[in-house]
């Protein structure tokens, strides 16, 4: 045998051997004879540098070193789970469910895991990528420290498309958390908190070999991308499991709701047993056609749900309430603890919410209180434990000047916040705005930290986030931490926001109430900051979706006068503050007015595509039929139900055909 063949055949026993421990669970070799075919295929690859393979078995040990980790943007947006917490926000998730698409409907239930999300690319059977999910849209690439993971496949077994992507959670199983936790104590170092954000911390170590180390599991639950030609979840991931990927065995398909809570009952009590954390379970429509009619919110798709176990609650006592000034001027009071251990982290801080929450729960300073993580996530007050209320006790006084500039607070008639209206002069606004404004879902300014905001407000160098475009190195070398390349960094990323596209500089000016999805939709209205600048708030109140508290605060913004000079400025430094000649060229009003249902299987074009060309041309998408529908557009297998309805309501069907012809 030549000696490429005999790498390649230990290449392949070592991965086959790999897949039986740490996937299926079942070695069919001892630990000790596994290490003697490693090392022997590392001595040959050693001696044969020629023959090297990125994916190779002996790369598992690391050793890579990553200083920086680049920012990948997500080819399928990585969409994060809608939550509930009771048995009846379930049914009405189903309602919703079964209002939207024809047929019966089956569920998948897996277990939600606690760990960190990753999204993996595959190319030619290969690993090619790893990435984080980061904020949905992009993420870090950590390729590297994913390659040390023995349960992700470096290469796939049986047959599989040319390129596809598969997602899952990087987890830390709590016998390996034990393990390290018994080393760092023997060694005097502090132990780690909790499994789930060792696994995190895990994935942004900038030595591989060290990753190495950690006895991370990767368990994968969902294939996107490719072409695949099963039809539902489960068979996709039968399909995950056939190519190599460790995906859990207690998933079940539940072809009732009732099935479902049966599920969630059972594991309530039964995670205990289980070696990972896990603190919900989600529940997904099975049918891949159901799942596409139902598509996507902003934030979500329709068509699953993620249910959350009852969050774990522990008492401590309330030393002191804080207040903190948001970017907004809105003001939110803070419960200062007594730490205590809450779901595996120390708390020592709560959200009290508003004035009226304090009122409503008569939370005082000195009080024994009790507190849950809100989805497991956000600290929140519940209760106060009123037999041990201190005798000398005082009824809370909330605050009535800003406790960062002393200005007089105000609240608006129906507003559940008190607000500091010192709009220019109160620093933490001042902060927080261009904190906003260089986000990654803004203006991504990369070099530009939260903390070197502060840094560059607290120095007297910038007042606005227009300040920004006139800073030069020699003035930000100075500040703390801030060497030459990094104030190079800081100026180039400075510059190269000026390329951000229009709906984004839009968000990223921090409107009140303009989200993400205000900021496109107004900006695909108006299509320029002038056209939006001088629209009263009538006219903001025509465009679909936009309400009279959205209209009354873009008119308030556009009335300021200090806002007026900030914009002014921007255009003036060459910022996206219009819509590219290039992208309106693609843009019409020929569907202005209507509401347009997609509905069944295409051919040409995807739905996806089919949504995109109605808005493109100024036409509106809805996801369920009205007597407000102009018309639907209908592909094959479109349910009957829906058929039915479109003939009691009178309203048009069209083909695909017909409406990719109407638009030429």
């Amino acid at each position: 045998m030549s000696i490429q063949l005999k790498i390649n055949d230990l290449r392949e026993q070592l991965r086959e051997h790999n897949y039986n421990y740490y996937v299926l669970d079942s070695p069919t070799i001892s630990d000790y004879e596994f290490d003697i075919k490693l090392k022997e295929l590392q001595a040959l690859e050693e001696a044969h540098p020629e023959f090297f393979d990125s994916n190779s078995p002996t790369l598992r040990v690391g050793g890579e070193v990553t200083k920086n980790f680049n920012t990948i943007v997500h080819k399928h947006r990585m969409y994060s789970l809608d939550n509930s917490y009771s048995l009846e926000d379930l049914k009405d998730w189903e309602a919703r469910v079964k209002k939207m698409v024809d047929g019966e409907i089956e569920y998948v239930c897996e277990l939600k895991y606690d760990g960190a999300s990753i999204n993996l690319t595959y190319q030619n059977g290969s690993l090619l990528k790893a990435v984080t999910r980061g904020d949905g849209m992009q993420g870090d690439e950590v390729t590297a420290n994913i390659k040390t993971i023995n349960s992700v496949p470096l290469q796939l077994k049986g047959s599989y498309p040319e390129e596809f992507e598969i997602r899952g959670e990087i987890i830390l199983p709590f016998d390996g958390f034990n393990k390290m936790n018994e080393e760092r104590i023997a060694n005097g170092e502090e132990p780690y908190k909790n499994p789930r954000n060792t696994a995190s911390g895990s994935l942004k170590l900038q030595d591989s070999a060290e990753v190495a180390k950690r006895p991370l599991d990767c368990l994968l639950y969902g294939l996107v991308g490719g072409d695949f030609d099963y039809k539902t979840h489960l068979e996709s991931l039968e399909k995950a499991r056939q190519m190599g990927f460790k995906v859990p065995k207690e998933v079940k398909l539940c072809k009732t709701i009732d099935d479902v809570f049966a599920f969630i009952n059972h594991w309530d009590t039964a995670r205990h047993e289980l070696p990972y954390e896990t603190d919900g379970i989600v529940v997904k429509v099975n049918n891949l056609h159901h799942q596409d009619e139902l598509g996507f919110t902003s934030k979500a798709p329709r068509w699953a749900m993620a249910y959350k176990f009852k969050a774990e609650q522990v008492s401590t006592v309330l030393n002191t309430i804080s207040y903190q000034v948001g970017r907004t001027g809105a003001i939110t009071p803070v419960a200062n603890l007594e730490p205590v251990e809450l779901a595996g982290t120390i708390v020592k801080r709560a959200s009290l919410h508003n004035a009226d929450q304090i009122e409503k729960l008569d939370i005082r300073e000195g009080d024994t209180v009790f507190v849950e993580k809100g989805g497991e996530i956000i600290p929140k007050i519940i209760a106060v434990d009123l037999f041990q209320r201190p005798n000398n006790s005082q009824p809370t006084v909330y605050i009535t000047h800003c406790p960062e500039c002393n200005t007089l607070l105000q609240r608006e008639a129906g507003e559940a916040k008190h607000f500091c209206p010192n709009y220019n002069g109160c620093n933490p606004q001042i902060i927080g705005r261009i904190q906003h404004y260089i986000s990654r879902k803004a203006m991504d300014i990369e070099g530009l930290g939260g903390e070197t905001v502060a840094l560059l407000v607290n120095a007297g160098l910038i007042h606005n986030y227009a300040d920004l475009y006139d800073l030069t190195k020699d003035q930000i070398l100075p500040l703390d931490r801030m060497a030459e390349k990094s104030a190079d960094n800081l100026i180039a990323g400075i510059q190269a926001s000026k390329q951000i596209p229009f709906e984004r500089v839009l968000f990223a000016l921090g409107i009140r109430f303009v989200g993400e999805t205000v900021a496109k939709t107004l900006a695909k209205h108006y299509k320029s900051i002038d056209a939006l600048a001088f629209a009263s708030v009538l006219d903001l109140e025509q465009v679909n979706e936009i309400g009279i508290r959205i209209a009354e605060s873009v008119v308030d913004f556009f009335s300021n006068p200090e806002n007026q000079k900030v914009i002014e400025r921007l255009k003036q430094y060459g910022l996206q503050l219009e819509i590219s000649a290039e992208k309106l060229a693609n843009q019409t009003e020929k569907l202005k007015g209507h509401n347009i249902v997609v509905s069944g299987v295409f051919y040409k074009v995807s739905r996806t595509e089919l949504k995109k060309l109605i808005e493109d041309n100024g036409g509106k998408v809805s996801s369920s039929i009205s007597s407000k529908t102009s018309y639907i557009i209908a592909g094959d297998n479109m349910g009957p139900s829906k058929k039915d309805k479109a003939d009691k309501l009178n309203i048009e069907m069209i083909t695909e055909d017909d409406f990719l012809t109407s638009l030429e």
